[in-house]
């Protein structure tokens, strides 16, 4: 009579385990929907816009990435490369920080503006987007439309339409910005996989110096000396290293052969 009940209890404990790895299988390994090109990169930022009752902001990288570069955002205007970690409040913007470091009705929309008849004319829905229908002023399709085409990400070539001077990204903003020499590039750098078969990584500094400078990613993304770290590719898809922005911005891993260029006809 021991031995059965003994031997029930391991029924019961078996399907217990049986049940409960079922429901993990259901979420483990199940490939997400891919961003459509217009929304890739897109960063909602929802710090304060609860606490007053107002949509979330919705922030179009494309939009911004296709008119400054990178360096501009993160290092002079000390935006941070996580969503949210920055905290950008209102009453910042309207101080000339973050966001109202350009929003200020000179070099883009303020949050509002008056009008010759002396209407007060609000925008705040031009940002706080989410979950509205909002007709902005720049369409995705449109804008891009003429661009060296990509096979995923945004879709769009950027490195391609910067050489075409399809866009020119401005790097210096007046009285935030500090004067800078012309940097010095560094000669690309080949980096060595650890997969047997798979192309060696091609490096280009000058490609992105062009776009990040150096500040935005040593040292506190890339130590300074040369092999300061080893990492791999789960590292990258778990946003650390080159997936900092590659795979929430910048072009996505999904594509092996933007990187491993080497050899490749």
């Amino acid at each position: 009579m021991k031995l059965a009940r003994i031997h029930f209890l391991l029924l019961v404990i078996a399907l217990v385990i049986a049940v409960v790895s079922a429901g993990s299988a259901q979420t483990f390994g199940v490939k997400k929907r891919t961003p459509r090109p217009d929304e890739y990169g897109n960063v909602v930022m929802n710090n304060h816009a609860a606490r007053v009752d107002s949509n979330p902001v919705v922030f179009t990288h494309w939009l911004h990435r296709a008119k400054y570069t990178c360096r501009l955002c993160h290092v002079d205007l000390g935006f941070a490369m996580t969503a949210n970690e920055t905290g950008v409040s209102e009453q910042d913007n309207r101080n000339g920080l973050y966001c109202g470091s350009c929003h200020n009705g000179t070099i883009a929309f303020p949050p509002e503006e008056l009008t010759e008849g002396g209407k007060t004319i609000k925008h705040c829905d031009r940002c706080h987007s989410q979950g509205k229908d909002v007709e902005f002023e720049h369409d995705f399709y449109d804008f891009v439309r003429g661009f060296a085409r990509s096979r995923f990400g945004n879709r769009v070539d950027w490195m391609k339409a910067e050489d075409e001077e399809m866009i020119v990204l401005a790097d210096y903003l007046e009285g935030i910005s500090v004067e800078r020499d012309d940097l010095m590039i560094e000669e690309d750098r080949q980096l060595q996989p650890k997969v047997a078969g798979m192309p060696k990584i091609i490096f280009s500094h000058e490609k992105h110096s062009v776009w990040n400078g150096c500040e935005l990613c040593h040292p506190q993304i890339f130590g300074v000396r040369e092999r300061a770290q080893v990492y791999d590719m789960q590292d990258i898809f778990e946003g650390r290293f080159c997936g900092a922005c590659h795979g929430d911005v910048a072009f996505p891993t999904t594509d092996c052969r933007l990187c491993h260029t080497e050899d490749v006809r």
